[in-house]
């Protein structure tokens, strides 16, 4: 019989639940750096200026072939030998953002090549901006073919939140460790732990593909 205790499970479910508040805040805000700074690197490896385009491009293979706990040291440990010295709350936000944005670039990028080559011809042909033309013509057509990897990402980037716990990132998975290492209390916490991630995703996941849906109808793109 497995040594459940449901008298623990009550007592130590509001310290989860305000570990959670901040795991889906970590997640936000990383998500929006990733949002932000992928964008850039996609936009940035179409310029016609080649030394932007290879450093773009080198940056986001550098950031996708290392680790994302290393690149959360790194962020921490290493920046402050540069004068840079970060909160935890920061350098991990800034380190999930970056290595996200890595990969939600290479989603911008398909979607935006695949906009049909004539509506390039024609925004050139009326003399638009750059500017004017990615985010006027280009970009919101790009949007949904991309929808369905960026909501994948979204999902995996709160997966990855505990990962922030190395640095002292008090979300859900660090408090868990806490708890356990308070009480030897491990099944309920990381069983807890178990539910209260799927509580989320499941319903994320539900809600991405529903506005997937949206966006699709809203473009005259379903089936």
């Amino acid at each position: 019989m497995l040594d459940w205790r449901w008298d623990f499970a009550f007592e130590v479910l509001p310290r989860l639940l305000l570990a959670t508040l901040n795991t889906l805040m970590a997640a936000g805000l990383g998500y929006g750096i990733a949002l932000v700074v992928g964008l850039v690197f996609a936009l940035a490896q179409r310029t016609r200026y080649r030394l932007v385009t290879a450093i773009a491009r080198e940056s986001v293979e550098f950031i996708r072939s290392t680790p994302l706990v290393l690149q959360i040291f790194f962020v921490f440990y290493v920046f402050p030998q540069f004068g840079i010295r970060l909160s935890p709350w920061t350098a991990g936000m800034i380190a999930i953002g970056l290595h996200y944005a890595s990969y939600l670039s290479e989603v911008y990028r398909g979607g935006l090549e695949s906009v049909p080559r004539g509506q390039w011809e024609a925004c050139t042909a009326l003399n638009l901006g750059t500017a004017r033309t990615y985010f006027r013509i280009i970009v919101p057509q790009a949007l949904p073919p991309a929808l369905p990897g960026m909501g994948n990402y979204l999902v995996g980037i709160f997966k990855d939140t505990p990962m922030l716990s190395v640095i002292g990132v008090a979300e859900l998975m660090h408090t868990a460790n806490a708890i356990g290492s308070e009480s030897y209390r491990f099944l309920e916490t990381y069983t807890m732990v178990g539910l209260l991630f799927l509580l989320i995703s499941l319903p994320a996941a539900a809600g991405l593909r529903a506005f997937e849906a949206w966006v699709r109808r809203a473009f005259g793109l379903s089936r």
